[in-house]
Protein backbone atom coordinates (compact mmCIF):
# COMPACT_ATOMS: atom_id res chain seq x y z
CA UNK A 1 0.00 0.00 0.00
CA UNK A 2 2.69 2.51 0.83
CA UNK A 3 4.68 1.53 -2.33
CA UNK A 4 1.77 2.11 -4.22
CA UNK A 5 1.43 5.29 -2.81
CA UNK A 6 4.83 6.66 -3.21
CA UNK A 7 4.08 6.27 -6.78
CA UNK A 8 1.10 7.39 -7.53
CA UNK A 9 -0.67 3.98 -8.14
CA UNK A 10 -4.34 4.06 -7.59
CA UNK A 11 -6.06 0.48 -6.20
CA UNK A 12 -9.10 -1.32 -5.66
CA UNK A 13 -10.31 -3.17 -3.25
CA UNK A 14 -13.38 -5.49 -3.23
CA UNK A 15 -15.23 -5.65 -0.09
CA UNK A 16 -16.64 -9.22 0.83
CA UNK A 17 -19.26 -9.69 3.65
CA UNK A 18 -19.06 -13.91 4.71
CA UNK A 19 -22.44 -13.46 5.74
CA UNK A 20 -23.16 -12.60 1.95
CA UNK A 21 -20.59 -14.41 -0.19
CA UNK A 22 -23.09 -17.48 -1.73
CA UNK A 23 -20.59 -19.59 -3.81
CA UNK A 24 -22.83 -18.11 -7.11
CA UNK A 25 -21.80 -14.67 -5.79
CA UNK A 26 -18.24 -15.20 -5.21
CA UNK A 27 -17.48 -17.58 -8.15
CA UNK A 28 -18.59 -14.37 -10.46
CA UNK A 29 -16.84 -12.08 -8.29
CA UNK A 30 -13.97 -13.92 -8.62
CA UNK A 31 -14.36 -13.76 -12.49
CA UNK A 32 -14.51 -10.70 -12.45
CA UNK A 33 -11.62 -9.51 -10.25
CA UNK A 34 -8.68 -11.66 -11.34
CA UNK A 35 -10.33 -10.02 -15.16
CA UNK A 36 -9.92 -6.22 -14.29
CA UNK A 37 -6.46 -7.21 -11.71
CA UNK A 38 -8.01 -6.07 -8.75
CA UNK A 39 -5.70 -5.14 -5.84
CA UNK A 40 -7.37 -6.43 -2.95
CA UNK A 41 -10.17 -8.32 -0.93
CA UNK A 42 -10.85 -6.94 2.07
CA UNK A 43 -13.10 -9.62 3.95
CA UNK A 44 -15.48 -8.82 7.01
CA UNK A 45 -18.33 -7.17 8.15
CA UNK A 46 -19.83 -5.23 11.23
CA UNK A 47 -21.29 -8.31 12.35
CA UNK A 48 -20.26 -11.96 11.06
CA UNK A 49 -23.58 -13.91 12.15
CA UNK A 50 -22.86 -17.36 10.39
CA UNK A 51 -19.72 -19.22 10.73
CA UNK A 52 -18.28 -18.59 7.26
CA UNK A 53 -15.43 -16.44 7.51
CA UNK A 54 -12.56 -19.45 7.07
CA UNK A 55 -14.59 -20.78 4.23
CA UNK A 56 -15.25 -17.86 2.23
CA UNK A 57 -11.07 -17.04 2.66
CA UNK A 58 -10.23 -20.23 1.48
CA UNK A 59 -12.50 -19.92 -1.36
CA UNK A 60 -11.07 -16.65 -2.22
CA UNK A 61 -7.44 -18.39 -1.74
CA UNK A 62 -7.67 -21.38 -3.59
CA UNK A 63 -9.59 -19.81 -7.13
CA UNK A 64 -7.06 -16.69 -7.06
CA UNK A 65 -3.51 -14.95 -6.35
CA UNK A 66 -5.67 -11.64 -5.02
CA UNK A 67 -4.27 -10.97 -1.30
CA UNK A 68 -7.12 -11.42 1.55
CA UNK A 69 -7.10 -8.38 3.85
CA UNK A 70 -9.45 -8.88 7.18
CA UNK A 71 -11.52 -5.99 7.23
CA UNK A 72 -12.80 -7.42 10.97
CA UNK A 73 -15.65 -5.85 12.89
CA UNK A 74 -14.38 -7.57 16.34
CA UNK A 75 -11.72 -9.70 17.60
CA UNK A 76 -13.79 -12.68 16.53
CA UNK A 77 -12.83 -12.69 12.98
CA UNK A 78 -9.35 -13.03 12.86
CA UNK A 79 -8.29 -16.25 10.78
CA UNK A 80 -5.26 -17.69 9.79
CA UNK A 81 -5.82 -17.88 6.15
CA UNK A 82 -5.35 -14.64 5.60
CA UNK A 83 -2.93 -12.41 4.10
CA UNK A 84 -3.26 -9.40 5.81
CA UNK A 85 -5.39 -7.42 8.70
CA UNK A 86 -6.53 -4.10 8.76
CA UNK A 87 -6.08 -3.40 12.95
CA UNK A 88 -8.85 -1.03 12.68
CA UNK A 89 -8.54 2.07 15.67
CA UNK A 90 -11.50 3.87 15.53
CA UNK A 91 -9.98 7.44 15.74
CA UNK A 92 -13.58 9.33 14.67
CA UNK A 93 -15.06 7.98 17.56
CA UNK A 94 -14.06 8.21 21.59
CA UNK A 95 -15.11 4.96 22.79
CA UNK A 96 -11.66 3.61 24.47
CA UNK A 97 -12.75 -0.19 23.64
CA UNK A 98 -12.39 0.64 19.86
CA UNK A 99 -9.64 2.63 20.01
CA UNK A 100 -7.12 0.43 22.24
CA UNK A 101 -9.32 -1.47 24.45
CA UNK A 102 -10.42 -4.69 21.74
CA UNK A 103 -6.96 -4.64 20.64
CA UNK A 104 -5.09 -5.74 23.45
CA UNK A 105 -7.57 -8.36 23.71
CA UNK A 106 -6.52 -9.68 20.28
CA UNK A 107 -2.74 -8.66 20.42
CA UNK A 108 -1.71 -12.12 21.64
CA UNK A 109 -4.18 -13.74 19.20
CA UNK A 110 -2.41 -11.91 16.42
CA UNK A 111 1.32 -12.15 17.30
CA UNK A 112 0.69 -15.78 17.16
CA UNK A 113 -1.30 -15.47 13.90
CA UNK A 114 1.46 -14.75 11.41
CA UNK A 115 -0.95 -12.20 9.92
CA UNK A 116 0.26 -8.83 8.26
CA UNK A 117 -0.99 -6.53 10.58
CA UNK A 118 -1.97 -2.85 9.22
CA UNK A 119 -2.41 -0.67 11.98
CA UNK A 120 -5.86 1.78 10.58
CA UNK A 121 -6.64 5.16 11.48
CA UNK A 122 -10.58 4.05 11.30
CA UNK A 123 -12.86 7.44 10.33
CA UNK A 124 -16.79 6.73 10.23
CA UNK A 125 -17.88 9.80 8.00
CA UNK A 126 -21.46 10.66 7.85
CA UNK A 127 -23.24 8.86 5.07
CA UNK A 128 -26.88 9.96 5.61
CA UNK A 129 -28.00 6.42 6.84
CA UNK A 130 -27.18 4.91 10.32
CA UNK A 131 -24.47 2.27 10.23
CA UNK A 132 -23.93 -0.86 12.55
CA UNK A 133 -20.07 0.50 13.79
CA UNK A 134 -21.63 3.76 14.91
CA UNK A 135 -24.39 1.44 16.70
CA UNK A 136 -21.79 -0.66 18.31
CA UNK A 137 -19.52 1.28 19.07
CA UNK A 138 -21.63 4.17 20.56
CA UNK A 139 -20.01 7.34 18.26
CA UNK A 140 -20.95 9.87 16.32
CA UNK A 141 -19.45 9.79 12.81
CA UNK A 142 -18.08 12.97 11.70
CA UNK A 143 -20.27 15.21 9.91
CA UNK A 144 -19.92 14.93 6.09
CA UNK A 145 -19.20 18.74 5.45
CA UNK A 146 -16.86 19.15 8.15
CA UNK A 147 -13.54 18.60 6.23
CA UNK A 148 -11.45 20.34 9.31
CA UNK A 149 -12.03 18.29 11.92
CA UNK A 150 -11.22 15.53 9.31
CA UNK A 151 -8.09 16.67 8.41
CA UNK A 152 -7.15 17.22 11.93
CA UNK A 153 -8.57 14.03 12.95
CA UNK A 154 -6.46 12.00 10.61
CA UNK A 155 -3.28 14.04 10.90
CA UNK A 156 -3.44 12.95 15.00
CA UNK A 157 -3.41 9.10 13.52
CA UNK A 158 -0.91 9.39 11.36
CA UNK A 159 1.69 11.88 13.99
CA UNK A 160 1.09 8.73 16.24
CA UNK A 161 2.25 6.39 13.47
CA UNK A 162 -0.61 4.31 12.21
CA UNK A 163 0.27 3.07 9.07
CA UNK A 164 -2.69 3.68 6.59
CA UNK A 165 -6.03 6.45 7.19
CA UNK A 166 -9.31 4.76 6.57
CA UNK A 167 -12.78 7.05 5.04
CA UNK A 168 -15.56 5.11 5.97
CA UNK A 169 -19.13 6.46 4.93
CA UNK A 170 -20.77 2.97 5.69
CA UNK A 171 -22.36 0.44 4.26
CA UNK A 172 -25.40 1.09 3.04
CA UNK A 173 -24.50 4.69 2.89
CA UNK A 174 -26.45 7.18 0.58
CA UNK A 175 -23.73 9.31 -0.02
CA UNK A 176 -20.17 8.92 -0.07
CA UNK A 177 -17.80 10.91 1.63
CA UNK A 178 -16.92 13.85 -0.25
CA UNK A 179 -13.86 14.85 -2.64
CA UNK A 180 -13.39 17.84 -0.69
CA UNK A 181 -12.83 15.85 2.18
CA UNK A 182 -10.54 13.16 0.71
CA UNK A 183 -8.61 16.18 -0.52
CA UNK A 184 -8.25 18.17 3.10
CA UNK A 185 -7.35 14.69 4.93
CA UNK A 186 -4.77 13.41 2.11
CA UNK A 187 -3.39 17.05 2.09
CA UNK A 188 -2.09 16.51 5.89
CA UNK A 189 -1.12 12.63 6.09
CA UNK A 190 1.63 10.62 4.60
CA UNK A 191 0.63 7.43 4.63
CA UNK A 192 -1.83 5.48 2.03
CA UNK A 193 -5.71 6.62 2.34
CA UNK A 194 -8.35 4.23 2.13
CA UNK A 195 -12.33 5.22 0.99
CA UNK A 196 -15.53 3.53 1.16
CA UNK A 197 -19.04 3.62 1.47
CA UNK A 198 -21.55 4.94 -1.15
CA UNK A 199 -19.01 4.77 -3.99
CA UNK A 200 -21.49 3.58 -6.76
CA UNK A 201 -20.71 4.52 -10.25
CA UNK A 202 -17.52 4.53 -12.21
CA UNK A 203 -17.52 8.23 -11.88
CA UNK A 204 -17.52 8.62 -8.60
CA UNK A 205 -14.68 5.77 -8.20
CA UNK A 206 -12.86 8.00 -10.27
CA UNK A 207 -13.41 11.41 -8.83
CA UNK A 208 -12.51 10.06 -5.44
CA UNK A 209 -8.99 8.82 -6.73
CA UNK A 210 -8.84 12.48 -8.21
CA UNK A 211 -8.95 13.68 -4.97
CA UNK A 212 -6.53 11.71 -3.07
CA UNK A 213 -7.83 8.32 -2.63
CA UNK A 214 -5.22 5.66 -2.45
CA UNK A 215 -7.44 2.56 -1.94
CA UNK A 216 -10.88 3.12 -3.43
CA UNK A 217 -13.51 0.27 -1.68
CA UNK A 218 -16.41 -1.06 -3.58
CA UNK A 219 -18.85 -3.45 -1.63
CA UNK A 220 -22.60 -3.29 -1.35
CA UNK A 221 -23.04 -1.71 -5.08
CA UNK A 222 -20.85 -5.20 -6.23
CA UNK A 223 -23.70 -7.03 -4.35
CA UNK A 224 -26.67 -6.11 -6.96
CA UNK A 225 -24.00 -5.37 -9.80
CA UNK A 226 -21.27 -7.22 -10.14
CA UNK A 227 -20.47 -6.62 -14.03
CA UNK A 228 -20.09 -3.13 -13.13
CA UNK A 229 -16.67 -3.82 -11.69
CA UNK A 230 -14.38 -3.81 -14.41
CA UNK A 231 -15.68 -0.17 -15.17
CA UNK A 232 -15.27 0.83 -11.52
CA UNK A 233 -11.56 -0.35 -11.68
CA UNK A 234 -10.82 1.46 -15.44
CA UNK A 235 -11.69 4.51 -13.23
CA UNK A 236 -10.05 3.87 -10.56
CA UNK A 237 -7.01 3.06 -13.08
CA UNK A 238 -7.39 6.63 -14.94
CA UNK A 239 -7.85 8.95 -12.16
CA UNK A 240 -4.34 8.22 -10.96
CA UNK A 241 -3.25 10.09 -14.67
CA UNK A 242 -2.24 14.19 -14.42
CA UNK A 243 -5.66 15.69 -15.71
CA UNK A 244 -4.92 17.90 -18.88
CA UNK A 245 -5.89 21.54 -19.36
Amino acid sequence: MQAARRLGCKQVAVLVDPDKATPHHLSQLLELAQRSAVDYFFVGGSLVMRNTLDTCLLFLKQHSTIPCVLFPGSVLQISKHADALLLLSLISGRNPEMLIGQHVIAAPYLRASGLEVISTGYMVIDGGAPTTVSYISGSSPIPADKSDIAACTAMAGDMLGLKTTYLDAGSGAKIAVSEAMITAVNQHISTPLIVGGGIRTPEKAYASGQAGADIIVIGNRLEQEPTLLPDIVDAVRQSQQTPEY
